[in-house]
């Protein structure tokens, strides 16, 4: 999963991206922003999205982009079921863990237990090569950003990953496949091709996360 401080700041606070009211993220402020000198305010809407700098009551506008296209999306209906019950393998002890964070964040424990699954295998202690760790691989940025002190700690890497999710579906109006491939890929992908990245890894990854957590539908 990689995803940058910025994005998840805006992501947070972007709401719901329907096909016909979309609002722009923070992977449309390049990044760089963030390094500039005095205090960054960035203002987001339904058409536009602007940032600016500020000297004292000197205001400066760095970037300021227009709406040029909507964003299809299909909301998946089972994956804000947060009362659902796990009827896939998963170690006991933190079957409860995705339980109460599902009930908490409002997200199906099903995906949830997909999403760690492919993740880290259920290993606590996975390191991925670019630093994503713990059970839902969360790399140091965004467990920051979560309030995730300890990524090794089961319940904290659990409850931020979950949260993160509820997040994503939030942002991509509960669609399955663009909440998967922003979680693996970065949502700035997502808006750069305007829908699942041309990346065989991040392709691989949603057809197969799709496919337990349907499976575990049944």
């Amino acid at each position: 999963m990689r995803i940058t401080l910025i994005a998840a700041v805006v992501f947070l606070g972007s709401g719901l991206l329907h096909a016909d009211d979309r609002k722009f993220t923070a992977s449309d402020v390049k990044v760089k922003l963030n390094r500039q000198p005095g205090k960054i305010v960035i203002k987001n809407d339904t058409k536009r999205i602007t940032a600016f700098r500020f000297f004292g009551d000197i205001r400066e506008s760095l970037v300021n982009l227009r709406a040029t296209r909507q964003m299809v999306t299909r909301p998946f209906g089972s994956v804000f079921n947060s009362t659902a019950k796990l009827n896939s393998p998963v170690p006991p002890y933190l079957a409860a863990i995705i339980a109460e964070a599902s009930a908490k964040h409002g997200v199906d424990p099903r995906l949830v237990a997909a999403v760690t699954r492919r993740e880290s295998a259920y290993n606590p202690n996975a390191i991925s090569p670019v630093g994503a760790s713990g059970l839902m691989q969360l790399m140091p940025a965004t467990a920051k950003f979560l309030g995730v002190t300890d990524v090794f700690d089961a319940r904290q890497n659990i409850h931020g990953g979950t949260r993160y999710l509820r997040t994503l579906l939030d942002t991509f109006n509960g669609d399955l496949d663009l909440t998967l491939a922003a979680y693996n890929a970065g949502p700035g992908a997502v808006r750069k091709y305007n829908g699942v990245p041309p990346y065989r890894e991040t392709r691989n990854y949603v057809a197969s996360i799709r496919a337990n957590y349907e499976q575990s539908l049944r």
